[in-house]
């Protein structure tokens, strides 16, 4: 299953009257379980891909007990974000000797890829669901994100 799917998944079960949702195949393992008003990804298990990016080897090493985020600032109401479709590791090239996938200022189409996400040692290839101007990057690389986390502000006149 891509991210994609996971997502689509989650989005139609918080909308259900499911509280539990459970999927096995050969390829894969997943178990989604509705809390309160949300969806949350318990567990998903699946081969590693035939072609993997190796995250970078300079990645600093997560804190013991890293500090809270800071509150996310209000978005101006003429741009639009592109959020995290799971909780992982944000990196912006598919490998340390490639460049960026966007930067600040990169003109995006709908499909393109923005970034990956390693996850339980997956990496997920993000594309943009949006076409405009990256206008800024929220997240540093090789750093954690949050499901639903903003990544990206697109500017869709750019």
């Amino acid at each position: 299953m891509k991210a994609k799917e996971i997502q689509e998944l989650i989005d139609y079960i918080s909308n259900s009257g499911l509280a539990e949702v459970k999927i096995k195949t050969e390829e894969f393992e997943l178990s989604i379980k509705k809390y309160a008003e949300s969806a949350q990804v318990i567990h998903a298990a699946a081969p590693a891909p035939a072609h993997s990016p190796t995250p970078a080897a300079a990645a600093p090493a997560p804190a013991a007990n890293p500090a809270p985020a800071p509150a996310p600032a209000a978005t101006p109401s003429n741009l639009l974000e592109i959020k995290s479709p799971m909780i992982g590791t944000f990196y912006l090239t598919p490998n340390p000797d490639s460049p960026a996938f966007v930067s600040e200022g990169s003109s995006i189409k709908a499909g393109e890829p923005v970034c990956i996400i390693e996850a339980m040692k997956l990496f997920n290839e993000i594309e943009s669901e949006i076409s405009g101007k990256i206008v800024k990057i929220l997240v540093a690389n090789a750093t954690p994100v949050e499901y639903d986390q903003p990544l990206f502000l697109v500017d869709p006149a750019g």
